[in-house]
């Protein structure tokens, strides 16, 4: 069983950065992928970002490719997700989530076992 907790949200405005960390305990995290996804007012739950176990490969979503960096420090069992020039619109909660088995498709939120309990971002334009 993998624990997850988030921190790092905040209020900030348009155009500042945050970086969004995700603590892991209780399992081995290197063994995880890991994602990131968010809950915007009003939206169902969408797809940020996702590593690979190893921290080799990452994936985006195409609103947040060249903004949003996401990396993970298995030594220290922590996930992070970097979040640069930030808009309005990525107002939400944010999420992490973690997986130990192959799954097909890292952007599946469906496919996670362990997620965190969210931290909220608001940007203020």
């Amino acid at each position: 069983q993998v624990q997850l907790v988030e921190s790092g949200g905040g209020l900030v405005q348009a155009g500042d950065s945050l970086r969004l960390s995700c603590a892991a305990s209780g399992g081995t995290f290197s063994t995880c992928h890991m994602g990131w996804f968010r809950l915007r007012p009003g939206k169902e739950r969408e797809f940020v970002a996702a590593i690979t176990r190893s921290g080799v490969s990452t994936v985006y979503a195409d609103s947040m490719k060249g903004r949003f960096t996401i990396t993970k420090d298995n030594a220290k069992n922590m996930g992070y997700l970097q979040m640069n020039n930030l808009k309005p619109e990525d107002t939400a909660v944010y999420y992490c989530a973690a997986e130990k088995d192959l799954i097909t498709s890292l952007r599946n939120s469906n496919l996670y076992d362990y997620w965190g309990q969210g931290t909220q971002v608001t940007v203020s334009s």
